[in-house]
């Protein structure tokens, strides 16, 4: 179950603009692709860093395209500055739960830091075998450059929850599981015992992010995949999506947002996205929907999923075509450059936001605008049409 990035909008994540006269020192701010400066340095309390990923540079025969990169600013303002322009995003005083996050390279870890740099408090829930290198790399500092915020703090994950997402309750872990040496050594780990273990812990949260999925025969063909390998891929990468909102949403704040990611695939035919991947995604979507109309009319909780294009994760490169797909998107998407992290991270913290208060049951696109198109530009067939390119 191992976990799988704008437009020219600033965002000003902060409170609303106040006289200085009257506005609190050390006010917590974040601005998205942002160019205000601002003076003050302090550090945002309880908080995970975000790491600025480096595009990924390539060149073209025909044309040299310059990839911009798009960054996740973080900064504190003092009593003295003139208020930041921008729309409102004031995280403070919320707690998001963000399941999948085993690395920090992947979509979780980029959204646990975008919701931290608007000052919301991180909990995460990682992969039982993965828990004991996340914590020890963790502990050792290996992830301290990634984990900068731009105010020169590092992110602060306030506790990470072994998790396994397949499992919903003690009673539905197999033997040979439960004596798996991997499993070694941690307890609670299934969804209703980490829910309970965070009812225990902080009482409740108001951000739920899944950001886990898995097909052990993804490489297979679809009519090659088996019953077994097919029901593992919704199992793991859709029904724990379920599984984890019902159980949390009786300590979600009234207001409070859940997120997943799912892929183009479950709409478009990818081919070698097989193994009943494509339908887990197309699964999601359709639960998305009726979550929404659940979730919201219990107790005010939107729920949308994101469809982030190809990112080179740790996780994705499991696929094994995912630099074909990260090339293939380069040339034909609408905009051409290689998505980051950090964007999808930056949408998920907006969808989290009072700004995206009357969005829920939607599928939001962050993949440069790739799902809009209908054909592969790239294709010799369009040789002699005056296609446009990038030029910055």
């Amino acid at each position: 179950m191992a976990a799988t990035t704008v437009s020219n909008l600033q965002i000003a994540m902060s409170r609303p603009c106040i006289p200085s006269s009257q506005r609190p020192a050390n006010a917590c701010v974040a601005v998205f692709n942002g160019k205000s400066k601002v003076g003050s340095s302090g550090r945002l309390a309880s908080v995970c860093h975000v790491a600025s990923v480096q595009p990924f540079q390539k060149g073209f025969t025909s044309d040299s395209i310059k990839f911009d990169k798009f960054i996740t600013k973080a900064m504190s303002e003092s009593s003295e500055n003139k208020p930041v322009s921008g729309l409102p995003i004031d995280l403070r005083g919320k707690r998001a739960f963000i399941a999948g996050v085993a690395d920090d390279n992947g979509y979780g870890w980029a959204i646990a830091k975008s919701l931290a740099a608007a000052g919301a408090e991180i909990l995460v829930g990682t992969w039982v075998p993965a828990l004991n290198i996340f914590e020890s790399s963790l502990r050792r500092g290996k992830f301290d450059e990634s984990r900068i915020l731009p105010d020169g703090s590092l992110m602060e994950i306030t506790k990470v929850y072994p998790l396994d997402a397949v499992y919903d309750s003690p009673e539905d872990v197999p033997e040979d599981v439960k004596t798996n040496k991997r499993y070694a050594g941690s307890s609670n780990w299934t969804v209703q015992e980490v829910v309970e273990s965070v009812k225990k812990d902080f009482g409740t949260i108001d951000i739920l992010v899944h950001s886990l999925a898995n097909g052990p025969e993804v490489s297979k063909l679809l009519s090659e995949t088996s019953r077994k390998g097919y029901l593992a891929a919704i199992s793991a990468s859709s029904y724990s999506y379920i599984s984890l909102l019902k159980h949390f949403l009786p300590i979600m704040n009234p207001g409070g947002s859940s997120i997943s990611l799912t892929y183009i695939a479950s709409e478009r035919i990818i081919p070698g996205y097989g193994g009943g991947m494509s339908s887990a995604k197309a699964a999601l979507e359709s639960d998305t929907r009726v979550l929404a109309f659940e979730a919201g009319r219990k107790n005010r909780i939107r729920v949308n999923t994101i469809s982030a294009g190809p990112l080179r994760s740790r996780a994705a490169k499991a696929i094994g075509f995912i630099d074909m797909m990260i090339d293939y998107s380069l040339v034909n998407a609408p905009l051409q450059k290689e998505l980051t992290a950090e964007e999808v991270g930056n949408a998920a913290t907006f969808l989290s936001s009072p700004l995206a208060s009357a969005i829920t049951g939607a599928v939001i696109y962050v993949d440069n605008g790739l799902n809009a198109m209908g054909v592969g530009v790239d294709s010799p067939i369009f040789k002699d049409l005056d296609i446009p390119t990038d030029q910055h």
